[in-house]
């Protein structure tokens, strides 16, 4: 084992996935080599998610994992969930340093002070109280083919069952020319796709004052605010990147002047992740989320209307509290009809320090074990059906790693395709002719000269 290594573990969502890839720049940059998670290290990283109960609890089994790996390593938690749980983690003895979400910016120095000192430490700053998009500069470092690029952070919602504006605070917006050096960096390593994310990315641009606003806008004086949409534009304009991709969105961002510019952006990939949470208002009122489903509705009907071959795909809580079975019902009508490619189902949990943990009426688990298996059940038929239309049609696939015998990749719309070859194609994107369909994965052939 060589003194300076360090392994990563990254829980959760992309803007984890972003940080821990600044993270291990960082410390690449101090002369740490990065190794697998699974051999021995002298310091491991886990960055934590706080999402849900199941994100808590992976956390804490990675943690224990470390030392069996490696016992007289040091094991540093770092983000979310060592944000909200800072009491609980330092009740385990395994654990040498804290760190909460601002405080990953500075992970190099934390480390290497504990190293030094041997002894267990926290630092964790209230997020609740930062105005300022704390930057990590130029984040080019990226494992596979496409690269993560996170623009935004912290969340004003406060949706009734959400922790997750207390682990991140309220929304930061990144200065544009800081994102867009980036991602031409990207584009010059020959990286072809990027995903635009951030806890809130609908709400990019609203924290702007006046200040930030003169410096952004002095090249454009007929603008009176920068949004999203402004950014998009720009990134569209970056020689290389050949499909931007858009992380999840609010769907009351789906606006008709919205999709009028947006549609002008040949780069946008036709794959749309729309938080919709229940398909029913009375759940929704509940939820604190800001739209109803005929409003959400509108906004699928929007994106259909410019994008005829778009997939959208969504989020939904079974067993909020107080969910009776005609308000699932009326859920399970929505899904039905909205008629989404795919639907990640998570059963509810309380999160400590939420609105909805303290209501009444809470779901027994069976009853949501029941709910989460019929839409479940529900997502891979949809997906199933929106694959078989693909069955003998050519599709664009950027192919990202190989997979045995196969090579693996995308679609625009985000469908999972594979090719069976020997060549090295991995970042290319090429055309393949569909083939058959294996469990819920396209399988097709690579057809050249068209």
């Amino acid at each position: 084992m060589e003194l300076k290594t360090v392994a990563f573990y990254t829980l959760g969502c992309k803007v984890n996935q972003y940080e821990t890839n600044a993270m291990m720049q960082k410390m690449s940059n101090a002369g740490y080599k990065i190794v697998d998670f699974e051999t021995k290290a002298k310091v491991y990283i886990i960055n934590t998610c706080t999402v849900t109960n199941m994100a808590d609890r992976k956390s804490r089994q990675m943690l224990r994992r470390v030392k069996q790996i490696s016992p007289n390593s040091i094991l540093a938690v770092v983000g979310c969930y060592a944000q909200v749980a800072k009491q609980k983690l330092e009740q385990i003895p395994e654990i040498d340093l804290i760190l909460g979400t601002n405080e990953k910016n500075d992970v190099v120095k934390y480390i290497e002070e504990a190293i030094k000192n041997k002894k267990e430490s926290t630092y964790i700053t209230d997020v609740l109280h930062q105005t300022e998009f704390l930057d990590f500069g130029d984040v080019t470092y990226t494992e596979k083919t496409r690269a993560v690029i996170k623009v935004q952070d912290g969340c004003n919602q406060f949706c009734s069952y959400c922790i997750i504006p207390y682990a991140r605070g309220h929304i930061r917006s990144r200065f544009p020319e800081n994102i867009i050096r980036e991602i031409t960096l990207i584009a010059k390593k020959g990286i072809k796709e990027v995903v635009i994310t951030g806890i809130h990315i609908a709400s990019y641009g609203k924290d702007f004052n006046e200040k930030n606003l003169l410096q952004i806008l002095k090249q454009n004086n007929n603008k009176k605010e920068y949004r999203l949409i402004d950014l998009l534009e720009e990134i569209q304009k970056i020689e290389g990147i050949e499909r931007i991709r858009l992380g999840s969105l609010e769907p009351t961002l789906i606006t008709e002047e919205f999709i009028n510019r947006l549609r002008k952006l040949s780069k946008i990939c036709d794959h749309f992740h729309l938080s919709l949470q229940s398909g029913c208002n009375e759940t929704l009122k509940r939820m604190n989320r800001k739209y109803t489903t005929e409003e959400f509705k509108i906004a699928v009907e929007l994106l259909r209307k410019v994008y005829p071959q778009v997939h959208l795909t969504t989020d939904i809580i079974v067993g909020f509290p107080g969910e009776t079975e005609e308000e699932f019902n009326k859920t399970y009508e929505f899904l039905s009809e909205i008629n989404f490619y795919k639907m990640h189902i998570f059963k509810y949990s309380p999160r400590n320090g939420t609105v909805a943990a303290k209501m009444s009426n809470q779901i027994e688990a069976s009853i949501k074990e029941q709910r989460s298996n019929k839409l479940i059940d529900l997502s891979n038929q949809n997906e199933k059906n929106f694959n078989q239309k693909y069955l003998g049609k050519l599709v664009e696939v950027l192919l990202e790693e190989r997979e045995g015998e196969y090579l693996k990749g995308h679609s625009t719309n985000y469908m999972v395709v594979k090719i069976k070859t020997e060549k090295h194609l991995e970042n290319t994107i090429q055309n393949v002719k569909i083939d058959k369909l294996e469990k819920l994965e396209l399988i097709g052939k690579q057809i050249e000269n068209i």
